[in-house]
């Protein structure tokens, strides 16, 4: 089938050259804009506590303004607030009022005083001011964010000529935040992985138009798959979180390169045994078409595993990274042959090194020493990854968002002042809402349930009860002692506070643990939930890929084996740099999904390229331990080339200046290291050299070919 594909692609490459323009055209001009949040309980279903408790509110308390933004006042010599100052800022707000009325989003001060006095610190340094979110905004999106921006503009008019500095931070400006953080590291992120794929195509092949091809193709790809991805979420729903671009570039430039690559190798191996350009684009084809539609096929199944999960951040990035990768497949499978059918030998301009064969001297005794003695290569290359997967245990979820922030944000630098000098939780007091099962509640039972609270561990202070219009539900305001979204606040929520609530709820009615804590406790529990569920689902999924490539029943068996330990010692490393070398408490929360995502898959990539190497080899009549030496030398280079460019290109997110960011490109890059270099090259082809030909059963794929092809070398 790929053979016979080579041969129309190369007879018909303007054709197919003018399809993929046409395509990305239609496609640019028609499709929607890729829509992100980073509204966290987006995320989840609504039939945890903190989305039904967000929903009482709704239904209950429609009048209740919910915090938009914080405004931090202080004094810019560093000393105590005067009355004239606090009058200042009384001002301020009164002023700002009327700003904030012509806004969509945010419409109101809510309050620069609590009970008449003013909302200043006990030092005396620092008053703060609340601004209200409009009625029926979310607060997460680009036009809130935007009156984020004006609100920081008319303060800074308004402070100008008095003695105070005024900062915003909060719910809204923080979004605003992270999102010039995420336009900030997509371009740094793009800029560095550019670069990084021209120079080491450069070393590799010496060429110009190499190095400038999958730049080039990957453009064409990113413009059809942003169209399809924006239309798939539109007809779905969908929304990632903020990050997603990001990861989409990294994705795009570094799959679609690791999979030119494969096609490339094959094809120069061709061309020089002689064979014109459109017989080694079908030959090449043949040999590495399979290998690719494979590899990508496991990519995409792994990836739409994600439809499984719970939450709805994985439910939007798992079917967009499945578009991306598909179509970047796809291009290698008909667009690139193509143009490089068109260039033929001006391809390699201006190197001729393309004409010799290299020796590969280096991976020919790395294969013939992994020949000679396959247990040892399999003992080391697993027994190390099994020591570095130990230390995945010690993994420790963060859900603190705002420590992936800059630290010289607005938002960052208002939140610490708010915290050195009010109770930390006081930033976003989180809603406890008691709901009758029928009839109005009884007042009555109030002062005991809010004692009941103030008694939580974690609990610095609680509002008396608000009675709803109907009267059939209250809502008890509890400051929180830690940072709403910080570690510790989420455990106080999960367990002493949400038990106090739930065991001090007067007959008849049910307490509802609300805000954002609330959200990240049942985030963790969705995970949790997610793991034993899409885990499995995908491995599967790829065990079925694997036994139909390979006609086999047992290699899939110890290839999925070899990935979820290189999964494992992905982990393992990250933890073993952050929490143990750098001493953080721990990491997001997402980064065991992302490590699934792309060090599973593409460690599936890189294991397929190898045993189908091994496969051929051994059709060719050699015995299971030459075959994998052969393997070796030959694939290796190919595997080594993709692996260091993927390996880099990941690892170009730890440029990006957030903290998340930076720990999934180390364990990105760190991840495919492994599976490049440690599990496909040396752990994968010492395995099947150990188990022989028992490894192909019950189809027998290593057998020879009655009619075998000469080869040459994919180096």
């Amino acid at each position: 089938m790929f053979k016979a594909l080579g041969r129309i692609v190369s007879h018909r490459p303007w054709y197919v050259i003018a399809a993929w323009v046409v395509v990305a055209v239609v496609i640019a001009m028609t499709a929607p804009g890729l829509k992100t949040t980073t509204d966290q309980s987006e995320f989840l279903p609504s039939h945890y506590e903190s989305i039904r408790a967000m929903e009482a509110q709704a239904d209950h308390f429609p009048e209740v303004s919910t915090p938009a933004a914080i405004i931090v006042f202080q004094r810019s010599d560093g000393e105590n607030l005067t009355d004239d100052d606090t009058a200042e800022v009384a001002r301020i707000g009164e002023e700002l009022g009327p700003k904030l009325a012509a806004r969509t989003f945010m419409q109101e001060v809510i309050t620069v005083s609590a009970g008449g006095e003013p909302n200043l610190s006990e030092d005396g340094s620092t008053m703060i001011g609340v601004v209200g979110l409009a009625d029926g905004a979310t607060g997460y999106d680009v036009a809130a964010f935007d009156d984020a921006k004006d609100l920081r503009k008319d303060l800074a008019e308004l402070v100008d000529g008095t003695d105070l500095t005024a900062q915003t931070t909060g719910n809204v400006p923080q979004g605003l935040d992270s999102q010039e953080s995420g336009d900030k590291a997509l371009a740094i992120v793009g800029i560095a992985t550019i670069v990084l794929i021209v120079v080491l195509l450069a070393l590799i092949f010496r060429s110009v138009i190499i190095c400038l091809m999958p730049i080039l193709v990957v453009a064409v790809v990113a413009s059809v798959a942003t169209g399809l991805i924006g239309f798939a979420n539109e007809v779905f729903g969908l929304q990632a979180d903020s990050s997603i671009e990001v990861i989409l570039l990294v994705v795009l430039y570094g799959i679609g390169t690791d999979y030119i690559l494969f096609f490339l190798f094959r094809y120069r191996e061709r061309m020089r045994q002689g064979a014109e350009s459109r017989g080694a684009v079908a030959y090449a084809m043949e040999r590495a078409g399979e290998a690719i539609a494979s590899a990508g096929g496991a990519v995409i199944v792994a990836f739409l595993a994600m439809l499984l999960s719970s939450l709805s951040i994985f439910r939007a990035i798992g079917p967009a990274l499945a578009i991306a990768v598909a179509v970047t497949m796809i291009a290698v499978l008909t667009l690139v042959p193509a143009v490089i059918t068109l260039l033929g030998r001006a391809l390699f301009w201006p190197s001729k090194n393309w004409r010799r064969e290299p020796e590969g001297a280096r991976f020919a005794k790395v294969g013939d020493a992994l020949g000679r003695r396959p247990a040892v290569f399999a003992g080391v290359s697993g027994v190390l990854m099994a020591v570095v997967a130990g230390f995945a245990l010690g993994f420790n979820p963060s859900f603190d968002f705002n420590s992936s922030l800059p630290d010289d944000a607005e938002s960052t630098e208002a939140l610490h002042t708010f915290q050195d000098h009010f109770a930390a939780g006081a930033a976003e007091p989180a809603p406890v809402v008691l709901v009758s099962d029928e009839g109005e509640l009884d007042e009555s039972s109030f002062p005991a349930f809010q004692e009941a609270l103030e008694a939580a561990e974690g609990v610095s202070q609680v509002y008396p009860g608000q009675v709803s219009a109907d009267g059939a539900a209250a809502q008890f305001m509890v400051v929180l002692e830690h940072d709403p979204v910080s570690d510790a606040a989420l455990n106080d929520v999960k367990g002493p506070i949400r038990s106090a609530a739930h065991s001090a709820a007067p007959d008849g009615t049910e307490a509802l643990v609300g805000g954002t804590a609330s959200v990240f406790a049942d985030m963790q529990k969705a995970l949790a939930r997610d793991y034993s569920v899409v885990f499995p689902a995908a491995g599967l999924v790829i065990l079925l890929i694997l036994a139909v490539l390979l006609r086999s029943l047992v290699a899939p068996w110890y290839l999925m084996f070899a990935v979820g330990l290189g999964f494992a010692a992905t982990l393992g490393a990250t933890v073993i740099f952050f929490q143990h070398i750098q001493g953080e408490s721990g990491l997001i929360f997402l980064l065991p999904i992302y490590i699934y995502l792309f060090v599973t898959a593409l460690g599936t990539d890189y294991n397929i390229l190898m045993i189908a190497r091994l496969r051929e080899e051994a059709r060719e009549g050699r015995v299971p331990r030459d075959a994998a030496a052969e393997a070796v030398k030959h694939a290796g280079p190919t595997i080594a080339a993709a692996g260091v460019i993927l390996a880099g290109t990941f690892g170009s997110l730890m440029l990006a200046g957030n903290s998340m960011l930076v720990s999934m490109g180390f364990a990105l890059s760190v991840g495919i290291g492994i599976a490049a270099f440690v599990m496909a090259m040396f752990f994968t082809p010492a395995l099947t050299a150990l188990i022989g030909h028992a490894a192909w059963w019950p189809g027998h794929g290593d057998e020879k070919s009655p009619d075998p092809e000469p080869e040459a070398s994919a180096s």
